[in-house]
């Protein structure tokens, strides 16, 4: 089994945000490229959002661009910083991990974190991780999420 696969269905605004990704794909290639990507035609998902770009070696994430729903949740800025440098607390949970499999499986990854699960109290969501391509490799991360 594919870590962090994704469900048989996804909920309207994840499967909107899959949707849009998918009508970015140029011809045969299996990921859109980044530079092709316009949030404003996310308008519906733009609130619980987030890009992430891509390093390696060392494999590293950063916040490009966040959603005001998202930066809502946490008390200082999450733009510029790295995943590694922000408290992994819902719903950036096992962000690391999921971005990594979506890098190295170059295909899209899902998460779901149930209401009242663990130690949080936080409610429920859903996060879909979509590569995007630049530079030979997947130079950036269009990360959705929704509640469940």
């Amino acid at each position: 089994m594919i870590p962090f696969s994704l469900p048989a269905k996804l909920s309207v605004p994840l499967g909107h945000a899959k949707n849009y990704w998918q009508s970015l794909k140029r011809g045969e290639n299996p990921i859109p490229f980044a530079d092709d990507l316009k949030l404003t035609l996310l308008p519906d998902v733009s609130d619980q959002l987030l890009l992430i770009d891509t390093f390696e070696k060392p494999q590293r994430f950063r916040l490009s661009s966040v959603g005001k729903h998202i930066r809502a949740l946490f008390a200082d800025d999450l733009e510029g910083r790295f995943i590694d440098e922000i408290d992994a607390k819902p719903p950036l949970e096992f962000l690391t991990a999921q971005a990594s499999a979506t890098v190295e499986g170059k295909a899209p990854t899902y998460f779901v974190h149930k209401a009242g699960h663990g130690q949080s109290r936080h409610p429920g969501y859903a996060r879909l991780l979509l590569p995007l391509w630049g530079n030979g490799r997947v130079e950036t991360i269009l990360a959705v999420f929704a509640d469940v």
